[in-house]
């Protein structure tokens, strides 16, 4: 009786096994199919779709030359490989030039000017005078003596004003920085406050080239952007050497930049 009791047991239980080892397999080729249909992305590390162009968290673009350079690198140190020395892809970098602010220069000297002649020029005896001709009012001498002190401080803080605008503007244009690769542009601005915006190269829908005399004889120029980007709808480069140059790089980049990424801009 035990072992006929043992015969039907172990009847009953293979099939049971069976069964289970076919469901262990199948949830194994199951969980294999959905990792083979995911990957990680290159920017932010996490689980996306393997065939995805876009990753749906940090929003970057996963088939720019500057993702494929990560990819790439990313290989390679998982390969153990020692990474090759390359260009990082940077096609324009460089500030606003000094030579900008010519303009701003010039008004600043009259203004210069101005204050030295005030400081200098006795306009009391200016004012004595206009007195002396239509009014019967005398001046005293310690009230002339104040009339030239005020003067002297009017002149001496104009100065001080036109020379602090000034070396304002300098600081804050020499701490403005641009720069360009194949798919995006870089801005970073600020004194105290440091800001850096990118715009993408495909969003660039048209670019304008402008020099006036004094750009011409400083080898500068303006270079703006009509954009579709919602922060920075009309991008300029603020006088820049080698203008010519970085007006020929974003028109080149920008239009492999929307053949890459199958954009149509529409007018």
């Amino acid at each position: 009786m035990t072992g006929l009791s043992g015969g039907r047991e172990g009847a009953v239980e293979m099939p049971i096994r069976i069964l289970m080892e076919l469901v262990e397999q199948k949830e194994g080729r199951t969980r294999r199919d959905i990792g083979s249909r995911l990957k990680r992305c290159i920017f932010c590390a996490e689980l996306i779709h393997a065939d995805a162009v876009k990753c749906r968290v940090c929003g970057e673009f996963l088939n720019t030359e500057k993702a494929k350079r990560l990819q790439q690198a990313a290989e390679r140190r998982a390969q153990g490989l020692e990474e090759p020395k390359q260009d990082d892809g940077v096609l324009f970098a460089g500030r606003p030039s000094l030579f900008g602010l010519a303009g701003t220069a010039i008004k600043a000297a009259v203004l210069l000017t101005l204050a030295v002649f005030v400081f200098k020029y006795p306009l009391e005896n200016l004012a004595v005078g206009f007195l002396d001709r239509f009014s019967d009012f005398q001046i005293s001498d310690g009230q002339y003596f104040a009339l030239a002190g005020w003067r002297q401080i009017a002149g001496v803080g104009l100065a001080i004003v036109v020379v602090l605008l000034f070396a304002l503007k300098v600081l804050k244009l020499k701490m403005t920085y641009y720069e360009v690769n194949s798919d995006r542009i870089e801005h970073s601005r600020g004194i105290l406050d440091r800001r850096v915006d990118n715009l993408d190269m495909f969003r660039v829908v048209d670019l304008k080239l402008r020099r006036t005399v004094l750009d011409c004889m400083f080898g500068i120029g303006q270079v703006t952007l009509i954009t579709t980007d919602k922060t920075d709808p009309e991008f300029t480069f603020q006088k820049v050497h080698r203008c010519r140059r970085l007006y020929d790089v974003i028109k080149k980049a920008s239009l492999e930049a929307d053949q890459s990424q199958r954009v149509v801009h529409l007018e």
